[in-house]
C-alpha cells in the first residue's frame, strides 16, 4: 500500500506551477498501475465492478473521501465501471494532493 493514502491533501491557493514531468513520474510509481498520467495534466483510472450497485457505492465511498479531504475528483458511473479523473483546478494541472487522493481511491478499490 503506498504511503501517500496516509498523507493528507493540501488545498491550493493557486499561483504554483504544476509538478515537472519526473515529480510525476516518481509519484505515479507508487500507485497503483492502472493509473495514467494523461497530456500532463490529470491522473486516470478506470475500475471495474461486478455491478451498478457496487459501483454506486464505490462512488458514494469515495465522495466521502473526497470531502473529507477538501478535494474532488469527476467521476463518470456507469454500469459496473467507474472512471476517475483527478487534477487540481486551481492551476489546471497536477499536484502532489492529487496522487495523495489517487492513493486513497486505489485504498478503497482494494477494500471493495
Amino acid at each position: 500500500m503506498s504511503r501517500l493514502a496516509e498523507k493528507t491533501c493540501i488545498p491550493c491557493q493557486g499561483g504554483v506551477p504544476p509538478l515537472t514531468k519526473e515529480a510525476r513520474e516518481e509519484l505515479l510509481t507508487q500507485l497503483h498501475s492502472d493509473w495514467q498520467v494523461v497530456e500532463g495534466h490529470h491522473l486516470e483510472r478506470n475500475l471495474h465492478f461486478p455491478d451498478f450497485l457496487q459501483a454506486l457505492d464505490y462512488v458514494n465511498r469515495l465522495g466521502q473521501v473526497s470531502e473529507e479531504e477538501a478535494h474532488h475528483p469527476d467521476l463518470l458511473l456507469k454500469w459496473g465501471q467507474v472512471k476517475v479523473q483527478i487534477w487540481t483546478h486551481k492551476i489546471d494541472g497536477l499536484t502532489e494532493s492529487d496522487f495523495i487522493l489517487a492513493a486513497k481511491a486505489d485504498r478503497l478499490y482494494s477494500a471493495s
